[in-house]
């Protein structure tokens, strides 16, 4: 069982040319969520964010969208933290995977940064690595020369509409994830087909 959950954010990165590129998912997912629970975005004028509040269940749930570019994600993020005292452990972030292809969906609590810019700097301003993921598979080039051209280009048509899929998936175990049944929700998120 882990911590319940708080605050969750979406990584990716601000501004319209950003706005369908695959290094957004994280974006993707907060949004739909917000949009399930009828919460309404607005800009933090204390950081560079977007922020959202909902019931959910009957907890009190934050939602955040860092406005800081990928790599400068953690600050914010760790400022809205401390302001409304929400630990680590109960935090969910929710980023693009390259080690997953597209449709998949994988819950993790700790571990390393794996190379994401946006969790790096995260582990970086919260001095933690404690917090729970959502991954969501974007797949990879073939290459790492690849790699950033490859985040900040649209997926295909099939592509996006897999990540939507697995959107969905990880919005229908939040109630687990929000409870702390992270076993549960791992069981079903590790067990379905992309």
């Amino acid at each position: 069982m882990a911590p319940s959950l708080s605050l969750i954010v979406g990584l990716g990165n601000p501004g319209p040319e950003y706005d369908q590129t695959r290094h957004n998912a994280g974006f993707w997912f907060v949004d739909a969520l917000a949009a399930q629970l009828q919460a309404a975005w607005r800009e933090d004028g204390r950081l560079p964010a977007e922020t959202a509040r909902a019931s959910f269940q009957g907890s009190d749930l934050r939602l955040i969208k860092p406005m800081a570019y990928m790599n400068r994600s953690g600050l914010p993020v760790a400022r809205f933290a401390r302001f409304f005292k929400i630990e680590p452990a109960r935090i969910l972030v929710v980023h693009d995977e390259l080690d997953l292809p597209p449709g998949v969906i994988r819950y993790k609590r700790g571990g390393g940064h794996g190379g994401h810019n946006g969790l790096r700097d995260l582990i970086r301003h919260l001095g933690t690595a404690d917090f729970q993921r959502l991954r969501l598979g974007i797949g990879h080039p073939g290459h790492r020369d690849q790699v950033v051209d490859y985040v900040l280009q649209r997926p295909s048509r099939e592509d996006r509409q897999a990540v939507e899929t697995a959107i969905e998936a990880g919005l229908q175990v939040l109630p687990d994830l929000l409870s702390g049944k992270t076993d549960a929700a791992m069981r079903k998120l590790h067990g379905r087909k992309a």
